[in-house]
């Protein structure tokens, strides 16, 4: 059996994952068009803290008022929840009213991810 097709196969692979790993400290700099409205130290602001955000129920913090829409959302934040709202907040929850439009770029987002998952 030929095994380079299978190592060049794994190899690609490999080089592929760290093209597109995700980066905590990069996310934090993302983050800084946040801070605006959302605290990651538990306060609410114009937005509900995103301290603890990961594997929150939607609409859940206490203390801050949301809308219908984010009441109403059945989930609880993962990457794949936050990742969607985060390139789209209209489309992945319609009817919220964070006024923003999202953020188009896939790396940034993944590194926002990525940091906002790390605030436990």
């Amino acid at each position: 059996m030929n095994f380079k097709p299978i190592y060049a196969a794994a190899l690609a692979a490999l080089s592929f994952a760290g093209a597109h790993a995700q980066d905590v400290s990069a996310g934090k700099t993302v983050y800084a068009q946040c801070a605006a409205c959302h605290s990651i130290d538990g306060t609410n602001g114009a937005g509900p803290s995103l301290k603890g955000v990961d594997g929150r129920k939607v609409g859940s913090f206490p203390g801050f008022r949301y809308s219908r829409a984010m009441k109403a959302t059945a989930y609880n934040w993962d990457a794949a929840k936050l990742e969607a709202y985060i390139a789209n907040p209209q489309t992945a929850i319609p009817g919220n009213v964070m006024p923003y439009s999202g953020l188009a770029d896939a790396k940034q987002r993944a590194d926002l991810v990525a940091y906002l998952q790390s605030l436990k």
